[in-house]
Parts: structure tokens; sequence; C-alpha cells
């Protein structure tokens, strides 16, 4: 008998001979228990505090149970309409910071990468996005501000500079920094990576490893692990990097850029090694 959902007979609402296929009924059982999972982890003080969790689905009451699926609706329209709220807000904080910063009103600090001129900044929004700039910033008893109205990050070009900034006030990552196809957008998302680390920026950082992890292949493998093996967040991303190169290890580590990584990464290596003996012990015991 066709599915009452999806069969081409859906619209012909028989009861009770209405039969459903298995694919409606798993994934009717993983939308309501996906919902109430997020109930359950609000209840138990687990959730985040400013986000709205939507209402338990799953009661011992007869009427709830019989409503399942369209309470289930329910609730993703509702966290549909906060999508677009939660878009809207960002946007507009968006366009208001990034507007500021590009049309450089009311400045009053300036940013000197390791090369290039300076960028002016506004020195709220620096110690705002960065708990190291707030310090460097504010002064107190032990430390001054910095003289001049000037803050120097020598660890960035100018192009890094600027992108790092970009982010600070609109909390996306330039074109220029998501397109891994270049050896220069690679490099970009690397120092971005590193100052996120250094600069206590979290979500630059995970914006980084997201673009890294996707764009993973044999040829970065070796470059990505170094990096994210540098910094205190890189966990996820170095054990992605890890992987890649111990399922192309007879590409990677016959590559020329190996030699050059070995000397520079004996640690890593030998992190390397013990991979790859652990998989040959893996796939003997198989």
């Amino acid at each position: 008998m066709d599915c009452c959902i999806c069969g081409p007979m859906a619209a012909i609402y028989r009861p009770p001979r209405n039969t459903i296929c298995s694919p409606c009924y798993e994934g009717s059982k993983a939308i309501i228990a996906f919902l109430n999972d997020g109930d359950h982890a609000a209840g138990d003080g687990q959730g985040d505090r400013g986000l709205v969790t939507p209402r338990g689905l799953i009661k011992h009451s007869d009427s709830s149970t019989k409503q399942g699926m369209r309470e289930a609706w329910e609730q993703m329209k509702e966290m549909r309409d906060r999508e677009e709220a939660a878009n809207q807000r960002a946007g507009f904080l968006e366009q208001g910071f990034g507007a500021a910063w590009m049309e450089g009103a009311h400045t009053d600090i300036l940013v000197k990468p390791g090369n290039g001129p300076p960028i002016p900044a506004h020195k709220a929004i620096l110690a705002a996005r960065s708990e190291v700039f707030h310090h460097m910033l504010c002064s107190d008893e032990c430390k001054a501000a910095p003289a001049g109205g000037c803050v120097s990050l020598p660890e960035l070009a100018h192009d890094e500079l600027s992108l790092f900034l970009a982010f600070l006030y609109t909390g996306t990552l330039d074109a220029a920094a998501s397109a891994t196809a270049t050896s220069a957008s690679e490099r970009r998302l690397h120092a971005l990576l590193v100052a996120a680390d250094k600069y206590d920026v979290p979500f630059l950082g995970r914006a980084c490893e997201a673009r890294l992890a996707a764009a993973m292949d044999p040829a970065n493998a070796l470059r990505t692990l170094e990096v994210a093996d540098r910094v205190s967040s890189g966990g996820a991303l170095k054990e992605r990097a890890m992987g890649t190169v111990v399922e192309h290890a007879e590409q990677v580590v016959f590559s020329e850029e190996y030699h050059d990584f070995a000397v520079r990464n004996a640690g890593l290596c030998v992190e390397i090694t013990r991979a790859l003996l652990a998989k040959a012990a893996g796939a003997k015991k198989a």
C-alpha cells in the first residue's frame, strides 16, 4: 500500500487504513527525537541561555502523542523564524560596524602589520572582540596603554591584517581568505588561525579550521598539520590532517616537502610514524 505521506495517494486521508513507509517513519522519529533533545538539554541547564529551545514533543498524554508530527512542524517553523530574526540582527550589526571601519569613521588607533602601511581601527571594537586587545589597550597600574595610538601585529602581513580586522568587525571571512584553491589563500588562513589563537578570538579560529578542513588533501595536509600543532584549539584540525597524511602516506612521505617538514617537526614525524604503525597493526588483526 502507498505511504500516506510521500505516496501518490497522500492527499487522500482514509483512517484507519493509512500506512507510512519506513523512510517517513524513521524521519518522523528522528525529527521528534531531535527536538526533544533540545528540550532535555534546556531542562538540565545545559542549553545556551541565549537561545530559545523548542518545547518538548513526546509526552505521556494521548493528545500530544496523536499530534506529534503536527507539533514538530510548528516547532520547526518557530526555529525558522528565529533563524531569520538572528540573521537580520547579524546583518544589521555587520553592516554598521563594517561600514564604519571601511569608511574610517571616528577611528582612534592604528594597527601596524609586519609590512605595509598601518590600518585605522577602533579601540572599542578591538577590546570587545579580544581579551588580549582589551588588556593591551586598557591602561592599569602596571602597564600603560600603547603610546601614540598605535598597536603592532608584526606577525601579520598587510593583507592578512586587513582580513583579521575585517573579521573582527563583521564576523565573516573575506572571499580572499575563504577561497582555498591557491597557496596565497591557504597562507592567509594559516596566518589567521595562528592570530586567532594568539589574540584569543575563538570564533575566527573555528571559521579558519572549518575552511582548512573542507579543503584538506594530500598536497596541503603537512602544512595544515604543522600549523594546527601550533595552536591550542587545533586538536580536531590536527587529527583531520594526521588522518589525511596516514591515509595517503606513500604520496605524502615520499614528497619533496616531507624532508623539510621532518627537519622542522621531529615530534610530528614521531606521531606520524606511530599512527602508521598503529594502522598497520590494525590491518593485520583484521
